[in-house]
């Protein structure tokens, strides 16, 4: 049964790219993730603001990025400004500084349905992993491989599989939500 093992391996790699996909997702408090991943162009390579510097946050709404080379404080500035994020920088000496403005009520609406989004975009991709092992233990069963039991005991088993990872993109999404309402 290692489409079983092969589901189980696609659904937790799922369960790992919708945790960094929402990660991302500016909310009302300041996050490392929110900047960490943006990339850099560094002496004419693109590389990542985690890979030029060291993040840190300052309460209550400010990212501190102190960069290990004072020349890559502009292009991590340049990069931060330049992304889809909208925010302001200021650079002191080898520190940018990030700060993050209060989030207005229609902002935070978009940003959850941005989220939920990203949700369903993951469920589909659930359902098409669902989909896929079914027509494994199909094809088994058609070959001669498994019995017609073992069959629907393998789709109950793929069901399992797939009920406990939607519960768990579930949560993921419950606890951005009210991250973002906060």
């Amino acid at each position: 049964m290692d489409y079983l093992e092969n589901l189980k391996k696609e659904t937790a790699r799922l369960i790992d790219n919708f945790k960094k996909a929402v990660s991302g997702i500016r909310t009302g408090r300041p996050q490392a993730a929110l900047v960490e991943d943006l990339r850099v162009d560094y002496y004419g390579q693109q590389m990542t603001v985690k890979q030029v510097g060291t993040i840190g946050i300052q309460p209550p709404r400010d990212i501190v990025i102190q960069a290990w080379d004072k020349n890559a404080v502009p292009a991590i500035a340049k990069a931060i400004e330049a992304s889809t994020l909208n925010l302001g920088t200021s650079m002191e000496g080898n520190i940018v500084r990030v700060h993050l403005p209060e989030l207005s009520s229609e902002r935070r609406e978009e940003l959850k349905k941005h989220v939920s989004k990203i949700a369903e975009e993951h469920r589909i991709d659930l359902r098409r992993l669902r989909d896929e092992a079914k027509k494994k233990s199909d094809a088994l069963e058609e070959s001669g491989d498994i019995g017609e039991d073992e069959k629907f005991k393998a789709r109950e088993d793929i069901q399992k599989e797939v009920d406990r990872v939607n519960g768990e993109i579930e949560n993921i999404l419950e606890a951005k939500v009210k991250e973002i309402s906060e």
